[in-house]
């Protein structure tokens, strides 16, 4: 099978799938618990609303957004019924929809456009939040970065979706 350029880009912006939104988190400080909200107001400069994470001066990393297949994936690892998303310190758990397939691309949540930054890998506090092997079962399954290109209110069931 060869590679056909054409056809690569037109699948990389063919995402039939809508996600939806699960689970919204903010920490107002620093190594903060995040506290679960129906709703917050994302903004260009300064990311999300309340939460005290603004991101470099490039904002590359003003929102985490996490799958809740991929916290599934995380919890079979573990050998554990369910992960609490509070545990990921992501600040938007979504379903029905890859996440990764959004790379270097813009994308929608409710009425905000966000563009996926990069990837969100785990930090070593997975470790202590999700009991021994929970940074490697991280792995993999960590989520995306994103940043603000339109303002607006993320609400928990708005749909997510290509842009």
């Amino acid at each position: 099978m060869s590679y056909d350029e054409p056809v690569m880009k037109q699948l990389l912006r063919s995402i039939p799938q809508v996600g939806k939104v699960e689970w919204i988190g903010i920490r107002q400080e620093r190594k903060a618990t995040p506290t679960a909200v129906e709703h917050v107001i994302a903004k260009k400069k300064t990311g999300l609303e309340g939460d005290h994470f603004k991101g470099s001066l490039t904002g590359k990393r003003q929102v985490t957004l996490i799958q809740k297949e991929h916290l599934e994936a995380v919890a079979s690892i573990l050998g554990k019924d369910s992960i609490d998303p509070v545990l990921t310190r992501r600040n938007i758990v979504v379903s029905g929809v890859n996440l990764l397939s959004f790379k270097s691309q813009k994308f929608k949540i409710g009425e905000v456009t966000l563009e996926t930054s990069g990837i969100c890998a785990p930090c070593n506090r997975m470790e202590d939040n999700l009991g021994h092997g929970g940074y490697n079962a991280m792995r993999g399954h960590g989520g995306i970065t994103a940043r603000v290109i339109s303002e607006g209110e993320i609400k928990i069931g708005d749909k997510v979706l290509l842009a």
